[in-house]
């Protein structure tokens, strides 16, 4: 079965997991694939109890159910493009790198959820070899931060140029179109530059840095707006020059809510309004 339909709108699907505050996840796919004018659909891999301030509980959803919903989209609506967040564990992410491939899902955005941007693994080792073996080969692009490409490329990544060097053995060693080694968790000059490689181009990619602790959320909404983009038929890097723009804007915009670390403002044309 191909994903891909033919409709008027064009459509993305979210793999990921739900966050009760609204930050990340489910939520802020959503919202990203709306403001691009893009439907989306989903496929919720967890349930998060959490806020700006962290995260209080989180609960699986049975791998069964989350291929359930991916069928359900798929067979009946379609996609055009799709991204992954929070996979959990093992078994979820497997499920999903298999019915990937049987539902021929193309232009998959994998945002490798495994480390936080302040070091903290995710998950577990079993399922960080099972993301990097069986899910990460069929993507288009993978956007590890700075501490994920450490993981998938062997390398300790201090500088821009260990930025590099790690995305393009992420890209031969696991297989991945493209690689986005984000540098959101860098220091220095590195700090909020990206590095693209995709076998032939390796570009430093950067935007106007933003001053706010108000930051959560970005990742899902970076590769969130890569998907959009690809649904809507750009190619590969520019959907990834035009999301990390968006990504900036949205920064921009941010929304001081909370005791801890707001969300990025994803309809900055309505918070425009309100300033």
């Amino acid at each position: 079965m191909n994903a891909v339909k033919k409709s008027r709108t064009p459509v993305a699907l979210t793999i990921a997991g739900s966050d009760s505050g609204g930050g990340a996840g489910i939520q802020t796919d959503l919202r990203t694939f709306a403001f691009h004018c893009v439907h989306g659909t989903s496929a919720i891999t967890c349930i998060t109890a959490q806020n700006t301030l962290g995260v209080r509980r989180v609960d699986a959803i049975p791998s069964e159910a989350v291929v359930a919903q991916m069928q359900a989209v798929v067979e009946d609506i379609g996609v055009q493009a799709a991204k992954t967040g929070m996979l959990l564990n093992q078994e979820i992410i497997l499920a999903v790198a298999q019915q990937v491939e049987a539902l021929q899902i193309l232009n998959l955005v994998v945002d490798p959820v495994m480390v936080s941007r302040t070091g903290a693994q995710l998950i577990d080792d079993d399922a960080v070899n099972t993301l990097c073996h069986a899910l990460i080969p069929q993507a288009a692009i993978v956007t590890p931060n700075r501490y994920e490409a450490q993981i998938m490329s062997g390398l300790t990544i201090n500088s821009l140029d260990d930025m590099q060097a790690a995305a393009q053995i992420i890209h031969q060693k696991l297989g991945a179109k493209a690689v986005l080694v984000k540098g959101g968790g860098m220091e220095g000059k590195a700090h909020g530059v990206d590095i693209w490689f995709d076998g032939e181009k390796l570009s430093t990619l950067s935007t106007q840095l933003i001053d706010t602790k108000n930051t959560h959320g970005t990742g899902c909404t970076l590769s969130a707006a890569i998907a959009a983009n690809l649904a809507q038929n750009h190619d590969l890097f520019t959907a990834v020059q035009q999301a990390k723009n968006y990504v900036t804007t949205a920064l921009t915009y941010s929304l001081d809510i909370g005791k801890g670390q707001g969300p990025v403002g994803h309809f900055f044309p309505l918070l425009q309004n309100t300033n």
